[in-house]
């Protein structure tokens, strides 16, 4: 419980200031420090809330009752607090770490396929089919859905790793796509973990799991066809 605890601390101070540090780069000029400073704030803060959700939710399989003393339904507390949350940590890990080497690898695509960055799209794959079996043995069929996510990001984001030569600017609506997708990811765990801790009734609502999905979707299409259409504009600009 002391190390339950002790994450749980860091986890609650990182993740409050990832949600804030969101808005900043989302909502401002792209490319502007104030975009580039609050964007590193965000990734940061997802990491370490990552890295401490990952052993808060071992700590939950190994001591289900012990670490949620406020529920009672063993079942419910593993399914929620311990296989989803181990899926949507490694799957937001994943898509932070990704969306740093995006700018980072922009002039070296190769550079993508290193051990790590491949290990971590493998990890989600493995964690989101996990929780889909989890959920299908708990008869919880929104945790089924919401693995789907992890298999979509993971599946997009090998495929882009491992393109010889992908279209210009392709780095940047990764970028973006990869930002936007662990916003979506930690947004729905702070309902649906708050929810459950606060209103265990209606933890698992489907409006309360869609709703950030459906925004962070919504700001992936217009973001990718804004970055998309001014790079064709461009290259037909120096085409003529």
């Amino acid at each position: 419980m002391l190390l339950f605890n002790g994450l749980l601390a860091i986890h609650v101070v990182a993740g409050a200031t990832g949600l804030i540090a969101l808005w900043p780069p989302l909502l401002g000029r792209k490319g502007s420090e104030r975009h580039k400073s609050w964007g590193r704030v965000f990734a940061y803060c997802l990491l370490i809330t990552s890295i401490c959700a990952i052993g808060m939710s071992l700590c939950t399989l190994y001591a289900p009752l012990e670490t949620h003393p406020k529920l009672t339904d063993i079942r419910m507390i593993r399914s929620l607090f311990g296989w989803m949350m181990l899926y949507l940590s490694v799957f937001t890990a994943t898509l932070v770490w990704f969306g740093l080497k995006c700018i980072r690898n922009r002039q070296n695509h190769l550079a993508h396929r290193s051990g790590v960055s491949l290990g971590l799209q493998f990890a989600t794959v493995a964690t989101a089919l996990l929780c889909a079996v989890q959920g299908w043995l708990a008869d919880q069929p929104l945790m089924i859905l919401i693995s789907g996510l992890g298999l979509t990001a993971a599946t997009l984001n090998t495929r882009f790793i491992l393109t010889d030569k992908p279209p210009r600017n392709e780095w940047l609506v990764q970028h973006m796509r990869s930002f936007v997708g662990a916003g979506v990811s930690v947004y729905t765990a702070f309902f649906a973990f708050g929810a459950a801790n606060l209103l265990p009734a209606v933890a698992f609502n489907p409006i309360l799991w869609a709703a950030p999905t459906i925004a962070g979707i919504s700001v992936i299409l217009y973001q990718q066809r804004a970055i998309r259409g001014l790079s064709a504009r461009r290259s037909g600009l120096q085409s003529s």
